[in-house]
This record gives C-alpha cells, sequence and structure tokens, in this order.
C-alpha cells in the first residue's frame, strides 16, 4: 500500500477542481482579483475546455435585459418554477449578477451571441419563463461560450494540472480546515498531493447513474461523494433533473440520451404519443411550455401507457413549422439527429426523459463559502439556486455568475489567509488506501456493475417513484456496490488505466445513488423533479423544507430544515401591480 511519502506535492494559492463554466470564470476573477503573485492552479480530470457539462450546453443562458423583463420577472419565474424551495438569497444573486455576467462574457471574454437586426441580443423563451430570456449561439450556445473562456484562461498565467482526478478533500489534522486535495495524476498512475489556501470545487454534477442520461460517461458525480466523505452537508439530494426530450437512438449508441433542447418546444414543437395524438395539453395548460418536470412526467406516464413492441418513448414532431425554417433556425439540432438517421425537421424524431442536471449539492452561502474554511462550491456541485426544479438556460448562468463571485471571494480571503495548512496525514491515508483497494483483487468486469446500477435507477428512482420502489432501488444499490468491493483491475500499468478510473467513477456514483435514494425516501410528498406517487400532494408551500444529507459517524442522516422565505412568501409576488402574467406570445 503506498505511504504519504510516495506523493508528488504541489502548492498554490487558489485551487480550481473543474473547467466548465464555474471553473474557467473562477480562475479569470481570481487571477484579476488577487494580489500580485498569486498563483492559480486549475485542475482537470481531462483537458482544459475539453470536457464537463457546459461545452454541452445548446440552449442558451437566461439574463434579464429589458423589453419588458426584469430581474424581479426571471427572480420570481425562478422561484416558481423551483417549487418555492430555492434559496432566494441565492435565486436573486443569480438573476440580479446575469446581466453583469453577460456582458462580461461579450465584451471581455470575446463570446459572439445572436442578435436582433437591430444589434440587441436576440433571446428566446425557454419552458417556465414569461419572458424571451434565453441568450444563444444558435443550438450551440456552451461551445461559444467554453472557447472564449478556455482563450482567456489559456493566455494568462495559470498552472495547468491536466488528466488530474481529484479523489479525496483533505483536512487539517483537527478538521478546522482544509488544507488540500489528494488526485491521481492519469498520465503516470501516481498520488499528488496538492496544498492550497482556498479551493473551489466546481467538479460539476452528471447523474450518469441513470438509464438514459446526457452528460458524458466520466461525469459521475465525483465533488459530492468527496464532499459527503468530508462530513460535509448535502441539500436538495434526490432533486435530480430528467430532460423531457432526450434522443433515444438505440442503446447501441452513446447518442442516446443526449438533450433535443427545449427551445425547440418552445418554437412550437409538438409531442406525440405512440399514438399519433399531441398528449401534453391533458397534463398541463402550458402544453409542451410547461416546466421540465411536468413534461418528463408526462412523457414517462405515455410510456407505461404505450403497447406498441416497438416503440419505447414519445415522439417529438417539428415539420408543422416548416422544414427550411426548422433547419436554419436549429442548425446543430437537425445535424444531430441527422447523423444517428433521424429527420427533426420534416419527420419524427423518438425521445426519452433523460438525467440531465443535479439540482441538489454542497450546501453554500451566496458568497460560495462552505462550512469548511478554505472550500469554496460553485456550478452544479452546489445546492440551493434552483430548489426543486431548474429551469432551462439557468444552468450555464448559475456557473458562470457564481464562479465569478467565487473567484472574487477567494481572492478577497486569501488576505485573511497566512500559510499554507498541514493536511491530517490519517485521512490523506484512508483517502489512497481507498482508491488502491481493487489493485490487490483479481481483475473483474466493471461496466456489467455499471449498466445494472442505470437500470436499477432509472427503474427504482427515477422519473416517478414510491416507497416501495425507493427500497427496492436501495437494495439494489448496496448490492452492486458489495459486488463493486471485490471486483479487482490489473495493476501492472497505472498510467491511463481506465478501468481503474472505471471502478473510480463506478464508486462515486453507488455512494451518490444512496443519497439520492434515502433523500427521496425522507421525501413525503411530490416537488419539482421528486415525484411520490403514493405522496403526489405538495405538502403545503408555507411549510416548504429542503433535505439535507450528510455522513456522521460512518451512517448516513437526512433530515429536512425549513426553506427561509426572505424575500418572497408562497401566493406573494415582487412583480409590480398590474404586470402581465406573460410576456411571451402564443406559439
Amino acid at each position: 500500500m503506498a505511504r504519504t511519502g510516495e506523493i508528488d506535492r504541489h502548492d498554490t494559492d487558489i485551487l480550481i477542481l473543474g473547467s466548465g463554466g464555474a471553473g474557467l470564470v473562477g480562475a479569470l476573477h481570481a487571477l484579476k482579483a488577487a494580489p500580485g503573485g498569486t498563483r492559480v492552479t486549475l485542475a482537470v480530470k481531462g483537458l482544459v475546455g475539453k470536457c464537463g457539462c457546459t461545452r454541452m450546453v445548446q440552449g442558451g443562458y437566461n439574463v434579464a435585459l429589458g423589453g419588458g423583463d426584469t430581474v424581479e420577472r426571471h427572480f420570481m419565474d425562478t422561484i416558481i418554477g423551483g417549487k418555492w424551495l430555492p434559496d432566494q438569497d441565492m435565486a436573486w444573486r443569480l438573476c440580479s449578477t446575469a446581466p453583469e455576467r453577460i456582458r462580461e462574457l461579450e465584451n471581455e471574454v470575446g463570446c459572439f451571441f445572436d442578435r436582433n437586426p437591430d444589434g440587441t441580443l436576440h433571446q428566446k423563451a425557454f419552458a417556465g419563463q414569461t419572458a424571451d430570456r434565453t441568450v444563444h449561439k444558435g443550438d450551440l450556445t456552451g461551445i461559444e461560450i467554453i472557447n472564449r473562456l478556455m482563450e482567456q484562461v489559456l493566455a494568462r498565467g495559470v498552472d495547468k494540472l491536466e488528466d488530474h482526478r481529484a479523489i479525496g478533500l483533505i483536512p487539517t489534522r483537527d478538521g478546522a480546515a482544509l488544507a488540500g486535495v489528494l488526485m491521481i495524476d492519469m498520465r503516470t498512475g501516481r498520488f499528488r498531493f496538492v496544498r492550497a489556501r482556498a479551493v473551489l470545487m466546481a467538479t460539476g454534477g452528471g447523474p450518469t447513474m441513470y438509464r438514459y442520461h446526457t452528460p458524458s460517461g466520466d461525469k459521475t458525480m465525483d465533488g459530492l461523494a468527496m464532499a459527503l466523505r468530508l462530513g460535509l452537508p448535502l441539500r436538495d439530494m434526490e432533486m435530480v433533473q430528467f430532460h423531457p426530450t432526450g434522443l433515444l437512438a438505440g442503446r447501441h449508441t452513446r447518442m442516446t440520451g443526449t438533450v433535443l433542447e427545449e427551445g425547440l418546444r418552445g418554437a412550437g414543437g409538438q409531442l406525440l404519443n405512440h399514438a399519433g395524438q399531441r398528449f401534453m395539453f391533458d397534463y398541463d395548460v402550458k402544453g409542451e411550455r410547461a416546466t421540465r418536470d411536468v413534461v418528463s412526467r408526462a412523457i414517462y406516464a405515455e410510456m407505461r401507457r404505450n403497447t406498441h413492441p416497438d416503440q419505447e418513448g414519445v415522439f417529438l414532431s417539428m415539420a408543422h413549422l416548416g422544414p427550411e425554417n426548422v433547419a436554419r433556425k436549429f442548425r446543430g439540432m437537425v445535424k444531430r439527429c441527422a447523423d444517428c438517421g433521424f429527420d427533426l425537421a420534416g419527420g419524427r424524431v423518438e425521445v426519452v426523459p433523460t438525467a440531465h442536471y443535479f439540482m441538489g449539492g454542497v450546501v453554500v452561502d451566496v458568497d460560495t463559502r462552505t462550512a469548511l474554511e478554505g472550500l469554496y462550491v460553485a456550478g452544479e456541485d452546489a445546492g440551493g439556486a434552483h430548489g426543486s426544479n431548474r429551469l432551462g438556460g439557468n444552468g450555464v448562468a448559475n456557473s458562470t455568475v457564481f464562479g465569478g463571485v467565487a473567484g472574487d471571494v477567494m481572492a478577497a480571503d486569501l488576505r485573511g489567509m497566512t500559510a499554507l495548512r498541514d493536511p491530517d496525514p490519517a485521512v490523506l491515508d484512508a483517502e489512497m488506501a481507498r482508491a488502491l483497494h481493487p489493485l490487490g483483487r483479481k481483475p473483474g468486469l466493471v461496466q456489467p456493475l455499471r449498466t445494472r446500477l442505470q437500470d436499477v435507477m432509472w427503474d427504482h428512482v427515477g422519473v416517478m417513484r414510491t416507497r416501495a420502489g425507493l427500497e427496492t432501488g436501495l437494495a439494489g444499490i448496496a448490492g452492486i456496490s458489495a459486488e463493486m468491493m471485490e471486483v479487482g483491475v490489473a495493476a501492472d500499468e497505472l498510467a491511463f488505466n481506465l478501468t481503474w478510473h472505471d471502478w473510480l467513477n463506478l464508486r462515486s456514483l453507488c455512494d451518490i445513488s444512496e443519497v439520492i435514494a434515502r433523500a427521496a425516501l425522507a421525501r413525503e410528498n411530490s416537488r419539482g423533479a421528486h415525484y411520490r406517487e403514493d405522496f403526489p400532494d405538495d405538502g403545503g408551500l408555507e411549510a416548504s423544507d429542503f433535505t439535507v444529507a450528510r455522513h456522521l459517524g460512518g451512517a448516513l442522516e437526512v433530515t429536512r430544515e425549513a426553506v427561509t422565505f426572505s424575500i418572497v412568501r408562497p401566493g406573494e409576488t415582487i412583480l409590480p401591480a398590474g404586470a402581465p402574467e406573460t410576456l411571451v406570445a402564443a406559439p
């Protein structure tokens, strides 16, 4: 077994885990705000700018830029869309800072977004929003944002640790602060411990423990798993967002589960069941423009009613809008479908709800600080801003807004921090032993266990939930976890040993899958993405509370805490009297 003396060492002032929107904006803000000579290190599981979920963003960026839209309206849509569970101070910071951040992305970072003939930014409507609010670059917005951010970061003095996998948050011996992060250099297979005065965790979510999922397979909730082991509180862990329209291209292709963006439905796209009938108005007066949780449940209900042997999902139809018009407005989506043999512009494409985004995350304050000195969290790793349902377009806004906040706050906090902290050697050894566990056992197959986990989570901890199903799911997760601990990995070559990393991925997924199921079991009502068929009532908006999960004494504990209505209460609004209910024209 490796000992602490065999670890490579790296010291820095600010360490950022992840190169999505939160990580890259955090790095730029930290460099700008910190004193001269501050060392900033960016550690990435893959390559800078080439991995993470922000790059995959299609639809766009929510921001109130006038034309009748206001920060107050954006805030109310976010609170109502989140079913009154969001942290209202975080939601306000998101909505009020988004205009500043989008101007920064344009004028300082160099992003080019689509514009109207008069030169103003073009904005479109996403589900659950009462204004045309979503700024975009066609339907490939994330690539534009990440490419420009990557250029800016690479042009500056940022230390880069690419192909470095974070495997443990290491506290000081007294547990009062974070000393640094233990990593595996995937290029050599060696451990590396990075000490830092401030660490931003921006590893992203990645609910790939479901049969249908949108993130790439290397996104495996590593950050939340590390935070859980450290004893940090995680909130809203039952809240897994299923995007309603994941492409169903067949299990033989990795394109299955990839998102067909919300703007398709916002533009008038229709959902048809196995009988060719439009069904969404049977479930919600907003039809296809209802929020993601509502549309996902409606599709799932139609799937359960379907008896057609050759059809699993439902169909998205755009042809009635004119094939040439669709091909012009949604070039990326049309090409993606064509690559899989489907005609989005002129035909019908089969879709299924797909695990897309994680509303839950580490408990943080509005400045991204956690309960542990020296650790900050932004992006999908942080809980609170979205409550029980994220509005489309609020994700990349959340990442870039709070990434910038974290960069500024870390730079300011450095002035009150002195020397680098030394790690607790016992925790360091324990985290190494955890990672090395499979290397001393007879090699076996990891992927079949991951496939089983995906089936268990989809069938029992997915779009619709019951106590019996959740208990079955927990038993299944426990069984898979036990089997995984007996599966070994060949240890003759640790450099780019992808089977070893598959094993580590699966362990993170199993840990977080259990938390999702236990938090879902604890919430005996239905809110947003969490729907209990045995408890369909919302539990009363005035009595809103959120779940908090943490490891205490080696056991997972789930408690409930009341939502603080710091800005507005259910039944009230901060919009002016007489304000229209919506500014969005009917399709």
